[in-house]
């Protein structure tokens, strides 16, 4: 590995990640003209809400992971930079990031960390491998290979094969995993016009946890009425080949078919959350997120600003407006619009979450809530509005046309060059 030794660069704000947060921190110290390196590990921005529609063919996978560059293309104060940060003196202010197999070292003035969270699988790593998540586009393209697959090899089996192939998992009922079981029943009915199982797994007594009350039961009734197998209160103890043992709050195990399962239980913070809390000082919670100051400051450090799904603070939900809140906060502050040590305060502006065609549920406040079909289009309006760049929204438009008003999938139109996880050819084989 070459180290270049041409010196340290110095800039006044760095911002590493290039998710929600990152981008609006990137945007408001713009609006003061604050120069800035963006330090991103990908070329792309990720809609990181959509991804399950890539996954089953709504969208294209560039109709949510436009390039950083063009998001910023009229910022001059915009220097981005691919890599991937690797260490970290807090007291001399320099980062180190990778690129390439060369090392850079910047020292900064103000650091915004805002690099996001991994999948948890709670302990049992080996999941990791036989399951597929929805974090990143590799993750949503495995995925649609996988379901592409599935269905293909479907259409030419015996009855008791296609049933062993068209059997799904998900596990975990939070806003991924109602979206994807969802999106799997609709898939199989107006697209592949097949049968498919489908059972969502969930820990918590109630589907859609944080929306709670009549929302998460409506949102049960509807993947119920739509045919997919909610059980409640119930953890997955382990993950074989075509199967998943699950047990229920009395104890009691059973087998659950399956050649697929999608894993959307839990997160945990690490790789440049790690490095920096190793640096710092600072605690960290279970899952390994920053517990920041109320000012989003890491520990003692006044320079360095943590925000999004990496850190904890107040309980805040891991969603893409708390962390352009944040971003926006720690830009406040240093183009110096707030004072320093001003605590961040979150305005919930509510939640949503898609069932299926022209079902959601949407919460505005604990008064305020929308169900069916005027909750879709209430989401639908709003991940249109945050969608970045007129290319993509038009895109958006048109594939959404084509999914939802006729029968289409034009995600299921790109090559995809991903292969499915061994554990799907392994199935295959069996």
């Amino acid at each position: 590995m070459q180290y270049v030794e041409a010196g340290i660069e110095t800039a006044g704000v760095v911002i590493v990640g290039s998710g929600f947060g990152g981008l609006a921190a990137a945007k408001q110290l713009a609006k003061s003209g604050v120069d800035y390196v963006l330090i991103s590990s990908t070329p792309e921005h990720l809609f990181q809400p959509l991804l399950y529609q890539v996954a089953t063919g709504v969208l294209a996978s560039d109709e949510i992971a436009p390039p950083i560059a063009g998001i910023l293309r009229r910022h001059r104060e915009a220097d981005v930079r691919l890599g991937t940060v690797v260490d970290i003196d807090p007291d001399r202010a320099v980062l180190t990031y990778e690129h390439e197999g060369e090392r850079h070292r910047i020292r900064y003035g103000s650091l915004i960390a805002a690099t996001g969270a991994s999948q948890s699988y709670f302990g049992r790593d080996d999941f990791a491998e036989k399951t597929y998540s929805l974090k990143t586009i590799d993750d949503a393209r495995r995925l649609r290979a996988q379901i592409a697959r599935v269905f293909a090899e479907a259409t030419q089996a015996d009855e008791q094969t296609r049933r062993r192939l068209l059997s799904f998992v998900v596990v975990g009922a939070g806003a991924t995993g109602v979206e994807v079981a969802g999106q799997l029943k609709e898939l199989a009915k107006r697209h592949f016009h097949q049968e498919v199982s489908v059972t969502l797994v969930e820990g918590a007594g109630e589907v859609l946890p944080p929306f709670g009350g009549g929302l998460s039961e409506y949102a049960k009734k509807s993947l119920t009425n739509s045919g997919v197998e909610v059980l409640l209160g119930t953890f997955v103890t382990d993950i074989e080949r075509g199967k998943v043992t699950v047990k229920s709050a009395d104890g009691v195990e059973h087998a659950i078919a399956a050649e697929t399962v999608v894993w959307s239980a839990g997160v945990q913070a690490g790789g440049f959350a790690k490095i920096l809390a190793e640096a710092t000082g600072v605690a960290t919670d279970r899952a390994g997120r920053l517990l920041i100051n109320p000012d989003l400051t890491v520990g003692g450090y006044a320079d360095i600003y943590a925000i999004g799904d990496m850190t904890s603070l107040n309980g805040y939900p891991g969603q893409s407006p708390v962390a352009m809140q944040e971003g926006r906060h720690a830009a406040d502050i240093i183009r110096r619009k707030k004072q320093p040590g001003t605590p961040f305060t979150y305005w919930d502006k509510g939640s949503m979450a898609v069932i299926s065609r022209f079902s959601a549920v949407t919460k505005l406040n604990e008064r305020v809530t929308f169900r069916g079909v005027i909750a879709w289009f209430i989401w639908l309006a709003v991940h249109l509005f945050y969608l970045v760049g007129f290319r993509n929204r038009f895109a958006a438009v048109a594939s959404w046309l084509v999914a939802f008003i006729f029968t289409g999938r034009p995600g299921f139109a790109e090559e995809d060059t991903t292969a499915p996880k061994v554990l799907a050819a392994e199935s295959r084989a069996a």
